[in-house]
């Protein structure tokens, strides 16, 4: 999803945040933003980089995940991710798969909603985390 055509709408803390996640790859906590924010924008507070994500979120630009530990992980929206996250390493990988995009087409179609996004999350242990128990 491109987020260039709502970009007029926003702050430009908020456009700060936008510019920002466009340049990184994969996802980031609010703490880890806002040091990179914070590198080039000295005065932005970390209540603001909180409620910028949640405008952005809000209005379709940014997703949102919690890790297992709690913490939200943000990134640009992409139609839609899915992980298996191991839960004794907390290490994340995504899954190319998507047994959702049908389900997520009808619910779109027969309740005439707008989905912006949608995300699946699998637990479980890793390889390397199963060897090690063996």
């Amino acid at each position: 999803m491109s987020s260039t055509g709502s970009i007029a709408r926003l702050t430009p803390h908020q456009q700060r945040i936008l510019k920002t996640l466009e340049t990184i790859d994969g996802e980031i906590s609010t703490q880890d933003l806002y040091v990179q924010l914070r590198a080039s924008h000295k005065t932005l507070g970390l209540a603001t980089v909180y409620r910028g994500l949640e405008v952005l979120r809000l209005q379709g630009l940014v997703q949102s995940r919690n890790s297992i530990e709690g913490e939200s992980l943000y990134s640009l929206v992409q139609k839609h991710q899915h992980y298996f996250t191991c839960l004794q390493c907390s290490k994340s990988m995504t899954i190319d798969a998507c047994p959702v995009c049908k389900v997520e087409a009808e619910l779109a179609q027969k309740h005439s909603i707008k989905v912006f996004y949608h995300t699946l999350d699998f637990f479980g242990l890793c390889t390397f985390c199963q060897a090690a128990e063996n």
